[in-house]
């Protein structure tokens, strides 16, 4: 900095601070006749802005004076001024704006002060162009302050607003929204009404499968919020309006994300998400591990209330189907026989087309299977019999129940050992 332009700087910037108040007057006119944000006096008051304009005027005039700070540090009222239009949720662009306007006023003001002095000349106008450039200079590096300290806050207050969303989300699954004091914060935190169309998606953690199906269901309508969860990966769904909105979820799940996931029966309120999601994890048990597949609970109400007893699993396929599973390598054809033909209404024909087989083939493996049970396959009571030892079928211990022992009680004995 030269000597004349070091002391004209003194000069002005010591004129200025003796005239602080009608500057910041001026500023704070030019500002709010520019900004709709500053002018409707919320969030920020007039009263507020004032403050802040003065306090931000007389550190850079003592900053661009190269005077001795009054306040200490020159950059403090810049950072002050981020850390709190983050807070109010006034644009970034909306302040760096004000920034300028009030540079643009203290250059005006400088312009007036260097007009009216005596003796000027090239060489003084050539002074008065470095100041003018050290001017822009100073309000430009205390906007980088600004916005630096603005954008910290937002980081900092993000923080804290995901550290609450993810504290409040994991009191509804914890079932603690009975309290309605947490039933509404979660409500609000998380942004969607207290009651409305939910269900809780619980998916196994598959590193081939996208961690978060939030993305894929936002681009069909569904809000969704997750996380991990023992585990897992735990969410609430907000479904959109429609009465194919459930299907149109299990489908995005299956084919689109690649979890396997159990889906729990919809409710209303937010505060059921923790019965929701014992539904849901109660579902994704009874689907095989790494499957891709997706089931919501109302479709899968016999595997769940088999699931938690192995045993009685057993039992079941034992009773009803043991014999065919003794048959070796005809088991396969007889059980897949069986599934279809069950599903699709005890149909032959309708069987035999998707098994690609001829509709005497069904028939006669539907026979196979009544001969070697011993039941009727016209009875109501065996057909349902069948149904549920399919579905228990996975959920069973097959090694147990193809142990030579068992086949004994199934019907076939064992061949005996040499010796024996």
């Amino acid at each position: 900095m030269g000597s004349a332009t070091g002391a004209l700087r003194r000069t002005l910037a010591t004129e200025l601070l003796g005239h602080i108040d009608p500057l910041t007057d001026r500023a704070v006119d030019d500002i709010r006749a520019h900004s709709g944000t500053y002018a409707s006096g919320a969030p920020v008051t007039r009263e507020e802005l004032w403050e802040f304009v003065r306090d931000n005027l007389m550190r850079a005039l003592e900053d661009f004076g190269g005077l001795a700070p009054a306040g200490g540090d020159v950059e403090q009222a810049a950072r002050q001024t981020g850390r709190r239009r983050a807070e109010q949720n006034v644009p970034l662009d909306t302040v760096l704006r004000a920034y300028r306007r009030g540079g643009r006023v203290l250059w005006q003001v400088m312009a007036e002060h260097l007009r009216a002095r005596p003796g000027r000349d090239s060489d003084t106008r050539d002074t008065e162009l470095d100041v003018a450039g050290a001017v822009w200079e100073t309000i430009d590096r205390y906007s980088v302050v600004m916005s630096d300290a603005y954008r910290l806050t937002q980081l900092e207050m993000q923080s804290r607003q995901d550290t609450r969303r993810v504290a409040l989300f994991e009191a509804l699954l914890d079932g603690r929204a009975d309290d309605p004091a947490v039933a509404a914060a979660a409500s609000a935190a998380l942004g969607v009404p207290q009651q409305d169309r939910y269900v809780v998606v619980v998916a196994a953690q598959n590193p081939a499968a996208p961690p978060n199906p939030a993305p894929v269901l936002e681009a069909h309508g569904m809000w969704s919020f997750w996380r991990p969860r023992a585990g897992r990966y735990a969410g609430i769904v907000r479904l959109p309006r429609g009465a194919d909105a459930p299907r149109t979820l299990l489908d995005l799940l299956r084919n689109r994300t690649g979890a396997t996931a159990g889906v729990s029966p919809e409710f209303e309120r937010l505060a059921r998400a923790g019965r929701a999601l014992r539904l849901a994890e109660e579902t994704l048990r009874t689907l095989p591990a790494g499957s891709g597949a997706a089931a919501a609970f109302d479709d899968r109400l016999a595997e769940v209330l088999l699931s938690g007893r192995a045993d009685i699993a057993e039992r079941i396929v034992t009773v009803h189907l043991g014999p065919v599973l003794a048959t070796g390598g005809e088991r396969a054809a007889l059980l897949e026989t069986l599934r279809v033909w069950l599903d699709n209404g005890c149909s032959a024909a309708r069987a035999a087309e998707l098994l690609y087989c001829h509709r005497n083939t069904v028939l006669n493996r539907i026979s196979r299977i009544s001969e070697l049970t011993g039941r009727s396959s016209e009875s109501g009571d065996t057909r349902l019999g069948w149904s549920l030892a399919l579905r228990a079928l996975p959920l069973a211990d097959l090694a147990v129940l193809t142990d030579r022992a068992d086949l004994a009680d199934l019907g076939e004995r064992p061949e005996r050992a040499p010796g024996e």
